[in-house]
C-alpha cells in the first residue's frame, strides 16, 4: 500500500463515516499523510480527526476512534492507533509495506511524481546575470536552485517556462562599452567601467574581427564594442551555464519592451486608472497602497523611465502569455522587490499571490579554512567557472542546492573535493554506484528477478526502514514543490543513503558461498532495485548525475 492508497482508505472511511450518520462533518476536506519520526508510531500518521473537530463539534480522539473503526477492515492495514490529542497512526501489514517496492520498479523515472500543480502555467525567472560580466557565485547558486526548482514543480505537473531576462538596456551596457573600448585603445579602464583579463580578452577578439574598430570616433567605436562586446559576453553565459546543465527556454530581450512601445504602454495603462501621480516632474506609482514601503518613480523627472518602468511591461508581458504563476529568483541586494513587484500586479487589477519573489544570500568559497580570493579573470568576482573547475559539475549544483536559500553560504572546497563519506554528494552517488556493483554481482552468479517476488518476506527492522524511505519520496518531492524548496530532495537523498548503508550492513542480500540464492534473496534484489531507481531519481530532480561506478 502507497501514500496515495492510503489517502484514498482514508477518504472512504470519512465518506462511509458521514454517510451512516456517525460523523456529521465535511468528507471533501484535504486528507494529510506522514511518516512519524518514531517508527513505533507506525508506518503513517494523520491529523484528519483533528482537523475535523471544529465543523463536526466533537473530540478529536473521538473522531479518531471512528474512523479507526472503518479502517480495520482494510486490506492492507494491521492497526490503527489514536495518539496524542487526536492523531491517527497507521501500521500497514508487511505484505503491504513491501509490495511498494514492486509498485516504484513498475513507475520506474516517474516514481515520486505528482499533479498537484496540474494545469498551473509557471514563468520561472532567474539568473538574469547582466551580459556585462560572467556570472558569479551568486548567480551560480540560482543557476542550480532555479534549475531544480523548475524539475521538481515540473514533478507536480506544472508547464514550467525558464526565462532568462537578459538586461541589455541602461548605462551598466554602456559602461560595459566603454570599458571595452578603453581596452583596445591601451587605456586604463573608466572609472565607473569593467575591469578584470575578460574584458581585455574581448574588446582583443572584437578588434581582431574589426581591426579599424579602436580608431573610430568615439561614439561609432562605443557603439561597435557595445554590440559585439554584448554578444559575446552572452554567448559565453549560455556556454557555462549549459555546461553547468542549466538552460533556459526563453531569452528575453529587456531592450525589446523599450523598442516595442510596452514600457510606455503600460505606464500609459497606469496613468489613465489612476495609479500614478504627479510630483516633482516625475510619476510615481502609488505603491505604498498595496503594501509597499513607499511609492516608486517610474518615469523620471528627465522623462526617462526609471528601472521599475521595465518591470511592469514585463510583468504584463507574462500575463499576456497565459503565466498564471511568476516566479522570481533574485539576489540579496533585492529584498524591495517583493512588494513592488506585487503592487505592480494589485495596480493592474491582477491578484498579487500570481508573483512570487526568492531571495538568495550570498555564497563564499572557502579553502584552508580562509575565504578564496576574488577570480583574476573577472576582476572582482568568483565566477561559476571558477566553482565549476574546483568542484565539477555534480558537487557544484548539489553544493549550492543541498541548503535553503535563505541563509547564507559558505562552501568549504575541501570538504566538497573529499572522495570520504563526509562529502554529501560523494555520499549518495556512491549509494547509487554499489546498488549498480551490487546488481551486476547477481547477475554475475545468474540470479533472476523475474517478475515478481513475496513482499512479506521483507520482514526486518532494516527493511522496513528502508521501505519506509522510499515510501515517503512522493511526499518530500510534493513539500519541495509547494514550498519552493529544492534542498529538501537533497537533504531526503542523504538519509535514503543512510537506510541503504545500514540495510546493507545488517540484512544478506546475496548468498555466501556456495549456497543457492532463495526468495528471500529475490525480495531483497528487488528492494535494492526499486532503492536504486529513487536514488537515481531524486539526483536526476537535481539535475546531478547517478555514477554506475566510482
Amino acid at each position: 500500500m502507497n501514500p496515495a492508497q492510503l489517502l484514498e482508505a482514508l477518504r472512504a472511511a470519512l465518506v462511509a463515516a458521514v454517510d451512516a450518520g456517525d460523523l456529521q462533518a465535511d468528507a471533501t476536506v484535504e486528507i494529510v499523510v506522514d511518516r512519524p519520526r518514531n517508527r513505533d508510531h507506525g508506518d503513517y500518521a494523520t491529523p484528519l480527526a483533528l482537523k475535523l473537530a471544529k465543523s463536526s463539534g466533537r473530540p478529536p480522539r473521538e473522531i479518531a476512534a471512528v474512523l479507526a473503526r472503518r479502517l480495520e477492515s482494510t486490506p492492507g492495514i494491521a492497526r490503527t492507533d489514536i495518539a496524542g490529542p487526536g492523531f491517527l497512526n497507521i501500521t500497514l501489514d508487511v505484505s503491504a509495506a513491501g509490495a511498494l517496492v514492486g509498485e516504484i520498479v513498475r513507475a520506474g523515472a516517474a516514481y515520486g511524481s505528482g499533479t498537484a500543480m496540474a494545469g498551473r502555467s509557471v514563468n520561472l525567472e532567474f539568473v538574469s546575470a547582466n551580459p556585462t560580466g560572467p556570472v558569479h557565485i551568486g548567480g551560480a547558486r540560482w543557476a542550480a536552485v532555479g534549475d531544480a526548482l523548475g524539475r521538481v514543480l515540473t514533478a507536480q505537473g506544472a508547464t514550467v517556462t525558464r526565462e532568462y531576462y537578459f538586461n541589455d538596456a541602461g548605462a551598466q551596457i554602456d559602461r560595459f562599452g566603454r570599458s571595452l573600448v578603453a581596452a583596445a585603445r591601451g587605456e586604463d579602464a573608466p572609472e565607473d567601467g569593467y575591469a578584470g583579463e575578460y574584458i581585455t580578452e574581448i574588446a582583443a577578439a572584437i578588434t581582431a574581427e574589426h581591426p579599424e574598430a579602436p580608431g573610430l570616433p568615439d561614439d561609432e567605436a562605443l557603439a561597435l564594442y557595445r554590440r559585439a562586446g554584448v554578444d559575446r559576453m552572452f554567448a559565453g553565459i549560455k556556454a557555462t551555464l549549459h555546461e553547468f546543465r542549466t538552460d533556459f527556454d526563453v531569452y528575453f530581450h529587456e531592450d525589446s519592451l523599450h523598442a516595442s512601445g510596452a514600457v510606455t504602454a503600460a505606464v500609459a495603462r497606469l496613468t489613465d486608472s489612476g495609479h500614478l501621480y504627479a510630483k516633482d516632474g516625475a510619476w510615481w506609482l502609488r505603491s505604498t497602497e498595496y503594501g509597499d514601503d513607499k511609492d516608486r518613480v517610474v518615469v523620471k523627472s528627465d522623462g526617462d523611465p526609471a528601472y521599475i518602468a521595465g518591470d511592469l511591461a514585463y510583468f504584463l508581458d507574462k500575463r499576456s502569455r497565459g503565466f498564471d504563476l511568476c516566479i522570481y529568483m533574485l539576489g540579496a541586494d533585492h529584498h524591495g522587490y517583493i512588494a513592488r513587484l506585487k503592487a505592480a500586479a494589485a495596480a493592474f487589477g491582477d491578484d498579487p499571490a500570481v508573483v512570487e519573489v526568492l531571495i538568495g544570500q550570498l555564497v563564499n568559497l572557502v579553502r584552508d579554512g580562509q575565504p578564496l580570493r576574488m577570480s583574476k579573470r573577472a576582476g572582482t568576482v568568483i565566477t561559476l567557472d571558477d566553482l565549476i573547475d574546483a568542484l565539477g559539475v555534480d558537487a557544484a549544483r548539489y553544493s549550492l542546492i543541498r541548503y535553503s536559500v535563505d541563509t547564507t553560504l559558505d562552501l568549504d572546497l575541501d570538504l566538497w573535493t573529499r572522495q570520504t563519506s563526509d562529502n554529501p554528494v560523494f555520499y549518495v552517488q556512491y549509494a547509487h554506484a554499489r546498488l549498480c556493483s551490487l546488481a551486476r554481482s547477481a547477475a554475475d552468479l545468474g540470479i533472476e528477478l523475474g517478475d515478481c517476488y513475496d513482499p512479506a518476506l521483507l520482514d526486518t527492522a532494516r527493511e522496513s526502514e528502508l521501505i519506509a524511505l522510499l515510501a515517503a519520496y512522493p511526499q518530500v518531492l510534493r513539500s519541495a514543490a509547494d514550498l519552493r524548496e529544492p534542498h529538501r530532495v537533497s537533504r531526503y537523498l542523504e538519509d535514503l543513503a543512510s537506510g541503504y548503508h545500514k540495510f546493507y550492513d545488517s540484512v544478506r542480500v546475496l548468498p555466501m558461498g556456495d549456497a543457492d540464492p532463495d526468495d528471500s534473496t529475490v525480495a531483497r534484489l528487488w528492494l535494492c532495485r526499486a532503492t536504486r531507481r529513487v536514488l537515481a531519481n531524486g539526483l536526476a530532480v537535481l539535475g546531478v548525475s547517478a555514477p554506475e561506478r566510482m
